[in-house]
């Protein structure tokens, strides 16, 4: 199997933490695509995903997969054991509903405030960029932190008490926070706990540095 990221971004992260907690990184060729050249806008790599987005999974027999999400599912189905999907009908409707909310409120909203209100990747990638509409999602990324922040008040992950793809999901936006310096409010000191804990995790601690 072959996946097609990049290093430092904040959704080939998601996958790559998810490999590392199935233990699945030795079985899988990592290929380098360059955001900041644009290399996922180029008509070839479109061919592999039609939406020009990281990752993508390419299996053995050329069948290709992208969108976290379902990468997720994939990789934590492959051995009839999930430990970051749910298990139980409750389980997976709930892990699915708040992994969805991470990316809405949180990940994909700084998503937008990075390609609108910034720079982003140049003017070679960033054709079109509305500053007011990046600065209303930065805002709401942040309005996002302090609803998750109260849940994670009142359990220890974001979907219940076992740490998940929605977990996964949260953290992919904690990245990109930091590296675009959008700081955490100060109040949110439940959430500020969680990332913490969370980044003690090895496959949260060794993403970056996984073998290419």
């Amino acid at each position: 199997m072959t996946i097609y990221d990049w290093h430092t971004g904040p959704y080939p992260a998601r996958v790559r933490i998810a490999l590392a907690e199935k233990g699945l990184q030795s079985r899988l060729r990592f290929v380098s695509v360059d955001l900041r050249k644009g290399e996922h806008k180029t008509e070839a790599f479109r061919a592999k995903n039609y939406s020009g987005t990281l990752p993508v999974l390419e299996l053995d027999d050329g069948t290709l997969i992208a969108e976290c999400t379902a990468i997720t599912e994939y990789v934590d189905a492959l051995d009839g054991t999930p430990v970051l999907t749910g298990r139980t009908p409750r389980e997976k409707g709930v892990i699915h509903m708040m992994s969805r909310r991470a990316e809405l409120e949180v990940l994909d909203a700084l998503s937008l405030y990075f390609h609108h209100a910034t720079p982003g990747l140049g003017p070679h990638v960033e054709v079109y960029q509305n500053p007011e509409w990046g600065l209303y999602q930065r805002d709401k990324a942040l309005r996002g932190m302090r609803y998750f922040d109260g849940v994670l008040r009142r359990q220890s992950f974001v979907a219940g008490e076992a740490f998940s793809m929605a977990d996964i999901a949260l953290i992919g936006g904690m990245i990109f926070a930091g590296l675009l310096r959008v700081p955490v409010p100060e109040e949110c000191e439940a959430l500020n706990a969680w990332y913490a804990r969370m980044q003690e995790r090895p496959s949260v601690r060794n993403w970056r540095t996984m073998s290419a």
